[in-house]
């Protein structure tokens, strides 16, 4: 399979995320501020960027702040496309109904959950996925402890402490490659990992890519600060037409 053949995906954006309040209070996830700018549009624009041409946005909590902000695509130089759900059907469930409503049924596609900032290169991704002859490839960043790791010598003595280091394990991105027959094994309700993954995982079929570029996990208040200082760091920072909020903030 060709690199240039996934120009497709699919954005995950209909959980409520309690654990986000008070940014979910009045917003979906996908619409928290990281920099001025909403999650949504880091994600447009990078699948944007590197070749994607249409997008299917799985909505439900608070969708039409979705559809306001993204519209039909044209500025983010994407058509976006919206699968709304009616009631929650889970992530496997959601990604399942979502996948009626791709460009090319029949073509691969890339999957994201909609709280994850990535800047790493997708045609490598998907190349990567092609060589490897599985149903779907899955990103994995190395896991980075949430504390600090003290340094023990003899006699349990501590030199020092290591501030959130990364550890020798890999953590699923919330970024994949699907082959479209996989989207049949999906569930109508409930999560995929619970039930498609295990299944591809015993016979073969689930691929692991190990990152080496830019991920960012948004699951907390925390992470949305830590998010913001990388990117104005970074200088990644979106347009002002893009912004919502003061990228300062």
């Amino acid at each position: 399979m060709s690199a240039t053949l996934v120009t497709q995906a699919l954005i995950l954006a209909g959980g409520q995320a309690t654990r986000m309040r008070p940014y979910t209070d009045d917003a979906p996830k996908a619409m928290v501020p990281v920099a001025g700018a909403p999650i949504v549009g880091y994600q447009l624009a990078w699948l944007a960027e590197h070749g994607v041409k249409s997008v299917v946005i799985s909505g439900g909590y608070k969708h039409e702040m979705i559809s306001e902000y993204a519209g039909d695509g044209a500025r983010f130089g994407i058509e976006v496309r919206y699968a709304i759900e009616e009631e929650p059907l889970g992530r496997g469930g959601g990604l399942k109904f979502a996948a009626g409503r791709l460009a090319d049924p029949a073509a691969p596609f890339f999957v994201l959950n909609g709280d994850v900032l990535a800047t790493f290169s997708l045609a490598d991704f998907a190349e990567y996925h092609g060589h490897h002859d599985g149903s779907v490839t899955v990103a994995l960043s190395p896991y980075r402890s949430n504390w600090g790791v003290a340094d023990l010598g003899e006699g349990d003595r501590i030199h020092g402490f290591v501030q959130s280091p990364e550890l020798p394990y890999w953590i699923n991105a919330g970024i994949y490659v699907f082959n479209p027959e996989v989207v049949a094994m999906l569930p109508d309700k409930g999560d995929h990992e619970d039930s498609t993954f295990p299944q591809l995982a015993k016979d073969g079929q689930l691929i692991g890519y190990r990152l080496s570029g830019y991920w960012r996990g948004i699951d907390t208040v925390k992470d949305v600060l830590e998010a913001s200082k990388e990117v104005r760091n970074s200088g990644g920072v979106l347009a002002p037409e893009f912004q919502t909020t003061d990228p300062n903030t």
